[in-house]
Formats: structure tokens, C-alpha cells, sequence
């Protein structure tokens, strides 16, 4: 069922700071060109595929996201055999953050990832809803829209873990902390602790908890993430508050894989871990 009052959906707004908007802008005359090649007017384009003449104005000029549905219903109305369909792919690349784009273009191209998390669960493990209640906190106040936005991001980010995908190698450390903090209320940590139990099941990723009571911790200077490209030397990456920071220098990542070796050795093993996790979840 297709809107076709010609009211706008705020998710369809592109981030005009965002390198995105050049996309949107290509597929919107792309469209134009196909819809005015067959000789149809924009009221008539719109009234064939369920959408407002205001709402094909608007994706034609580039000021509005198309959704999967629009671009599949207009690829039919204008017999374009898949052409137009085909972009959305870009357009779904498109409606995420540059920001996180460009890390999962990192982490797609990443056959080891290893990570040590010390603030809330890290966004590869987190669940839909654990997601949601992080991006509702942030201050200044995110809208509904790019709350939504974020977590759509963040969720496809996952997809690197399906075991039928390239099997890069994974290792998490998780602070305590992580675990016991109920972010969004207690139903959500439990289906995140749920979550990190099955995700610690695949044979290619493994999770450790760092105990809160240890009395040294090589982890103390922040978070730490290190991918291993398929080609290439492996990259450090530090994100703190709405700073990020890449670093290719070969000294500084050894200096950071040597912490993180650290820190994998002062943390539960992976055995351990779940069993910890297991414990928690039915305390929680």
C-alpha cells in the first residue's frame, strides 16, 4: 500500500553535509530522464506508482531518499528492466551516516577485527532495541528520524558476522560494566546478554568480559579497535565522544596491539566469559 497524499516522510531527507546527497541527486535524474523518455508527466508518473506528484518532484530533484518500494514500482511503470531498480543498493548505502559508511567499508574489507569496548556494548554485538535506547540518550536530543536512521545503520553493519559470509576472525572484550548496565531497562539487557550468548556460539568470533575487580588493567587509556585488511597492514581506530580517529602508522599499531594482547590476557577467557554472561543473565 503506497502513500499518495504527497506528504513528505521524514526519513527520506538525505544529510546535505553528507557526500550522500551526490548520490541521491544522480538516481532523482536518472529517474527524470527515464520517466520524461516515455513521455510521462509527473502527476502521471505519480499516480501510476502510488506516490504524490510533490513526492516525485522532490526525489527527482534530489531533496528526498527513495524508498526500495518506489524505485521497484517506477522500474515497472517505465519498463526500465532493472536498471532503475538496480540502484537501490546505492540509494540503501546512501540513507546510513558517512560516518558509518566508511567503517563498514573498513570492517567489510577486515579478515581480523578485535575490539576492546570499556563504555556500552559494541555496536556489532548490540541488539535492535539496546541500539535504539543509546541513540535515544544522546544529548543533544537525536529525532525519531535519525534515531531510526542510526539504528538501520547499525544493524546492516551485522551483517560481516553471518558465518556465510567471508568468516573474518572477530575477538571482543567487554568491560563488566558493559554487561551489568541496564541501558533502555531490564528486558532490553536481557535480550542483549541473550544476544551476546548466541553470538559467542559462532566459531569465528570470540567474546571476553574484563572483570570489574581486577587491580590492573592495560585498558585504562579508552576503547581500542584494530582491523586487519584482506590487504594491507592493519589499522587502528579510536571514536571518543564525536571525535574518530584512523591510524595507519606502523609504530602506533603495534604500540595498540600490543595493549590489546594485554588486555585479551588480563580478561576471562572466551570459555569463561559465556559462562559469566550465562550467570549474569539469570541474576538479571
Amino acid at each position: 500500500m503506497y502513500a499518495n497524499d504527497g506528504t513528505d516522510e521524514p526519513d527520506w531527507e538525505p544529510d546535505l553535509e553528507d557526500d550522500s546527497s551526490a548520490v541521491i541527486e544522480a538516481v532523482g535524474r536518472q529517474i527524470k530522464l527515464w520517466r520524461t523518455g516515455v513521455g510521462m508527466s509527473r502527476a502521471e508518473f505519480g499516480a501510476a506508482i502510488g506516490y504524490g506528484e510533490a513526492q516525485v518532484y522532490k526525489v527527482e530533484s534530489g531533496q528526498r531518499i527513495p524508498k526500495p518500494e518506489f524505485l521497484d514500482r517506477a522500474d515497472e511503470v517505465l519498463r526500465a528492466e532493472g536498471k532503475v531498480a538496480a540502484m537501490k543498493d546505492d540509494v540503501a548505502q546512501a540513507r546510513y551516516p558517512k560516518k558509518v559508511r566508511d567503517l563498514a567499508r573498513l570492517e567489510r574489507d577486515t579478515v581480523e577485527l578485535g575490539v576492546y569496548a570499556n563504555h556500552n556494548i559494541f555496536g556489532l554485538l548490540q541488539t535492535e532495541d539496546y541500539a535504539r535506547a543509546l541513540f535515544r540518550m544522546r544529548r543533544p536530543v537525536f529525532s525519531d528520524e535519525v534515531v531510526e536512521r542510526n539504528v538501520a545503520a547499525r544493524l546492516a553493519r551485522q551483517a560481516i558476522l553471518d558465518p556465510a559470509s567471508t568468516v573474518p576472525v572477530f575477538t571482543f572484550v567487554q568491560e563488566e560494566v558493559t554487561l551489568r548496565r541496564p541501558l533502555g531497562g531490564r528486558l532490553v539487557q536481557r535480550g542483549q546478554l541473550e544476544r551476546l550468548l548466541e553470538i559467542g556460539q559462532l566459531r569465528n568470533v570470540e567474546i571476553q568480559v574484563m572483570p570489574t575487580d581486577l587491580d590492573d588493567h592495560a585498558g585504562m587509556g579508552g576503547e581500542i579497535q584494530l582491523l586487519k585488511p584482506r590487504s594491507g597492514e592493519t589499522l587502528g581506530y579510536l571514536e571518543a565522544q564525536r571525535y574518530r580517529r584512523l591510524i595507519s602508522d606502523p609504530a602506533e599499531v603495534r604500540f595498540l596491539e600490543m595493549q590489546y594482547g594485554i588486555i585479551r590476557s588480563q580478561a576471562l577467557t572466551p570459555r569463561q566469559s559465556l559462562t559469566f554472561i550465562e550467570k549474569l543473565l539469570g541474576e538479571t
